[in-house]
């Protein structure tokens, strides 16, 4: 089975619901309240605009960490 790739404009709640272990990304930028329907429903690009975090920086951290696990 292939690997899910996350792009930024993957919502945050898919992508904790494919793996629980990126939740301490989230947290290190600033979104500490991931449980929350609006958090879960923003995009990778709309939650990284917010909370100042350069989008393909961690579209490329998330992807080598789901991946390193593989």
């Amino acid at each position: 089975m292939a690997a899910t790739v996350i792009t930024k404009d993957m919502l945050i709640g898919d992508i904790l619901d494919l793996d629980r272990t990126t939740a301490p990304f989230f947290m290190e930028m600033g979104m500490h309240c991931l449980g929350c329907p609006a958090s879960r429903g923003e995009s990778l690009e709309q939650a990284c605009m917010v909370h100042g975090v350069d989008v393909n920086e961690m579209v490329e951290k998330l992807n080598e960490h789901v991946t390193s696990k593989a």
